[in-house]
């Protein structure tokens, strides 16, 4: 993969962007406590990576943004947090995936790479806290099943209904956030002048368009 300077600033400019809210919106979000966090700031970054990836349009571009946003979170206040980071270079990993296999942008692509991405959270912690926290398997399967008590008034003998609840949640967020970066990105090429017909088939001829060059 070859990028021009052009190309190269805009991997930037979008990987900045997914780093400022992973580090402001983050804080903001672990200060409250609030549930869902770590889905909400998935599905910023995966929605400015998706947009991104149109500006963008080569194989290896999703990735490096997600490694731009995750050098940026060495700049955060708690210092080196590597759950987060590992979670966002994941993220862009999978991202870049999806995109690379579907050859073309296309609706359906971004929105499977929505619902892969902000799926991940759900496993993230049973592969990292493991392996760099020392908590047990065990223990993260607790917390996921209160976590469903909590969310869905559910018992926590309900384990298959938690279960899939939590997934049917993680997959429409998911599967939002790729359908909304579709219409952004389309939106934000017309706004531009970088697309000449207003139609579905934008984004797909500017990515042909760019692949010649």
């Amino acid at each position: 993969m070859k990028l021009s300077t052009r190309e190269l600033v805009t991997v930037a400019v979008f990987g900045t962007l997914w780093g400022i809210v992973e580090i402001s919106l983050g804080s903001v979000l672990k200060s409250l406590n609030i549930p869902f966090s770590g889905v909400v700031l998935a599905a910023a970054g995966l929605l400015i990576a998706l947009v991104g990836r149109i500006f963008v349009p080569k194989k290896g571009s999703t990735f490096f943004v997600g490694m731009v946003a995750m050098l940026l979170k060495l700049f955060s206040l708690g210092g080196v947090i590597l759950g987060p980071m590992i979670g966002i270079i994941t993220e862009a990993l999978i991202a870049e995936i999806v995109l690379t296999l579907s050859e073309k942008p296309r609706r359906f692509s971004f929105m499977l790479t929505g619902a892969l991405g902000v799926t991940w959270v759900l496993v993230h912690p049973f592969l990292t806290g493991p392996l760099f926290f020392g908590r047990s398997v065990f223990v993260i399967w607790l917390d996921l099943l209160d976590t469903g008590n909590r969310l869905f008034s559910l018992k926590t003998d309900a384990i298959l209904w938690i279960v899939v609840a939590l997934l049917a949640i993680h997959l429409f967020i998911g599967c939002v956030v790729g359908w909304l970066g579709w219409d952004i990105a389309r939106q934000l090429q017309l706004r531009l002048g970088r697309a000449k017909f207003e139609d579905t088939e934008i984004i797909v001829n500017k990515f042909d368009e760019d692949k010649k060059q």
